[in-house]
């Protein structure tokens, strides 16, 4: 039986992606300070940071409704910049990428001009090197010396979120289910 890609416009994050995101971001009834921009960008719940204030609070329940929204709302933007057909666990990976990094992210190069290096690699059906350009997204805040590269061996500040980058790429490849 051969399996194939499904158009974008009809995927939707599979429960798994879901539980992925959930499992990486952690849950947390009050709101915190994001690690990267302080107080400046409150966050709660499952990562959850639109319209969040310091002194929030959440419910378990409620995070999660928040999350599986601000997934979907982060999926009806992927779709806008992505074209390509996708397997589900592509798809689960990109979204999860975007939940995290910010969908400008993963659409845009870094100074907002053109396309990603995935989307570049999406639209002439690099699927491999779109997986791999995950692996891009290896920072957390500025880049002033090799070292702030969070896949820098030196890096004690956010090992987590390249070892995140390493998961979201296999699960991308689907070498490994979150």
């Amino acid at each position: 039986m051969e399996i194939t890609r499904t158009a974008v416009a009809a995927l939707v994050l599979s429960a798994t992606g879901l539980v992925y995101i959930a499992q990486r971001e952690d849950y947390s009834e009050r709101a915190y300070p994001d690690p990267v921009h302080g107080t400046r960008v409150a966050t709660i719940g499952y990562g959850s940071t639109e319209g969040v204030k310091m002194g929030d609070t959440t419910t378990p329940v409620r995070a999660l409704v928040r999350l599986r929204t601000d997934a979907s709302d982060a999926e009806r933007a992927l779709k806008r910049c992505f074209s390509a057909p996708m397997f589900q666990h592509e798809w689960d990976a990109y979204v999860a990428l975007a939940y995290n990094t910010g969908v400008t992210a993963v659409c845009k190069n870094i100074d907002r001009t053109g396309p990603s290096t995935i989307v570049r690699r999406l639209q002439v059906f690099d699927y491999r090197g779109a997986c791999d350009a995950i692996l891009l997204y290896d920072r957390a805040g500025p880049v002033n010396k090799p070292q702030d590269r969070c896949s820098h061996p030196e890096n004690r500040t956010c090992a987590g979120v390249w070892k995140d980058r390493q998961k979201l790429r296999a699960m991308c490849l689907g070498e490994s289910k979150p």
